[in-house]
């Protein structure tokens, strides 16, 4: 296994942070890197991330810092959303080690170009590296509170990918190792569409047959988007897939489900979005797949019921009634 002499996460909101504590509890000097010096200074000072994940204490081995030198680093883990993921390595570039592992841990679909997480980072760095990822039913206030988890780690070199099982897995995480990376990183962005349906769902009081019906039908969605794209269609009935479609679907510390629960009584997005105070893949990711759906002409009404609920203003009843009466056939 690699001495792994340097490891730095690059982002300093709940998972970031989850992920950077996680290894620093295993022994590892870790350094988080996030944009806003003031609480990179106030996480060091109090060995908390006050403004992501307040009254959670982190390990001493965990630095914060917005100095990009950081960067410069064996193992780079990256926790940036989607959205801002390719202009953040283009910036950085210059700083990273031409020999870098990369694992990221970005779950959605580029809305820009419907790229993946490895299709964004291969697009942006121009140095080799090797690139893995990170996914699967894991929140992080469970992870920072080591509560038993377990994820997937994809990667197309199985010998990283043996490495990076044995560096983040310990007694309360669990890591796999799938070499279908396409299929782990549309199982983590597709699922977070459903949440929101869920969300919406559980808002209207719809019962618990609706949102079986919902969860086992998104699925089969997942899997035809995801096999169109080039994966295997059993990775999604493993860890990033289904286990992640039934945490972030079911789960209330989904930040999608909330966006959901909140449409459902009537909030608007923007207002959601604030509340939150943190990104909600789901939402962006739904438009990138609308385009996505649409240029492949993939069967995917639910995903398509949750695009015309946000960017169309479609009433959430109207549009059940409308999946509900569709042609019948096989299942």
């Amino acid at each position: 296994m690699p001495a792994w002499d340097s490891l730095t996460v690059a982002g300093g909101g709940s998972w970031g942070t989850a992920l950077a504590n996680h290894l620093a509890n295993k022994g590892y000097h870790v350094n988080l890197w996030l944009r806003d010096k003031k609480l990179a200074e106030n996480i060091n000072s109090k060995h908390e991330n006050t403004r992501y994940l307040s009254g959670f204490a982190l390990n001493p081995n965990l630095v914060a810092t917005s100095d990009v030198a950081v960067l410069r680093t064996q193992l780079l883990v990256l926790s940036i959303p989607c959205q801002k993921l390719g202009e953040f390595l283009r910036t950085v570039e210059d700083n990273l080690l031409p020999d870098v592992v990369v694992v990221n841990t970005a779950k959605g679909f580029e809305l820009a170009t419907m790229h993946l997480g490895h299709e964004i980072v291969h697009n942006a760095l121009e140095i080799p590296h090797t690139y893995a990822v990170l996914s699967g039913p894991s929140f992080a206030k469970e992870v920072l509170q080591a509560m038993p988890t377990a994820v997937v780690i994809a990667s197309k070199n199985p010998q990283i990918g043996g490495h990076l099982l044995e560096l983040f897995s310990n007694q309360s995480l669990r890591c796999y190792y799938s070499d279908d990376v396409t299929g782990v990183e549309a199982g983590g962005a597709l699922k977070n569409i459903i949440a929101i349906a869920c969300g919406i769902c559980a808002a209207l009081h719809l019962g618990t047959n609706s949102q079986a019906a919902l969860i086992t039908r998104a699925l089969a969605e997942m899997q035809r988007i995801g096999v169109a794209l080039g994966a295997r269609p059993d990775t999604f009935m493993g860890l990033s897939g289904m286990g992640d479609l039934i945490l972030t679907s079911s789960g209330d510390l989904s930040r999608n489900r909330q966006v959901g629960l909140g449409i459902g009584r009537g909030k608007s997005v923007e207002t959601i979005t604030r509340e939150l105070g943190m990104v909600a893949e789901g939402v962006a990711t739904c438009r990138a797949v609308h385009r996505l759906i649409l240029e492949r002409k993939i069967d995917a009404p639910i995903c398509e019921a949750v695009y015309e609920i946000l960017e169309t203003g479609k009433k959430p009843l109207d549009v059940l009634s409308e999946l509900m009466t569709r042609n019948l056939r096989h299942e």
